[in-house]
């Protein structure tokens, strides 16, 4: 059996713009604010929301270390060979996959959304991408598409002499 030649592959993920020493001081930075006015209150006589106040701090730790650790772990890659588009999306721990013919799927740009359909079947891609990079997938998938579809064929006996 022969291995489909691969045309087209691309990944995104989400943006971790914030890193593990930049986590690091934004918990500090929440911290500190947080003990600032914990200690206006105390000094004020009103000592329990200091409690809610050290609550709150570790909820929102909490739930950002959570959303970086689902977000690290989530990707799209996009692969056209001459035999199937394949997306391959994993969310977490969730992963998801379709296979399209491609030959027969469109690529649908409208509303900043872009989507393959196919036989009443859709699914939104570039997720994770901002719209101009979205925009871009767009353009760079049509090229690959409509290359597949009108292959260029070069037989040198039928050239021209000359």
């Amino acid at each position: 059996m022969v291995k489909a030649r691969t045309l087209f592959v691309a990944r995104s993920a989400p943006l971790d713009s914030l890193g593990p020493r930049g986590f690091r001081t934004l918990a500090w930075l929440i911290g500190a604010l947080l003990a600032g006015t914990g200690l206006v209150f105390t000094l004020m006589g009103a000592w329990p929301v200091m409690l809610f106040l050290g609550a709150e701090a570790l909820l929102v730790l909490v739930l950002m270390a959570a959303y970086r650790s689902t977000a690290a772990r989530s990707s799209e890659c996009i692969t056209l060979t001459e035999e199937a588009i394949t997306v391959r999306r994993r969310e977490g721990a969730r992963v998801s996959e379709a296979r399209f013919e491609p030959f027969w799927v469109r690529l649908v740009w409208e509303g900043g959304r872009l989507r393959l359909v196919h036989r009443g079947r859709e699914m939104e891609i570039g997720l994770f991408l901002g719209p101009e990079e979205r925009e871009a997938l767009a353009e760079a998938l049509g090229r690959a598409l409509h290359a597949l579809r009108h292959p260029v064929f070069d037989n040198p006996q039928l050239r021209e002499p000359g």
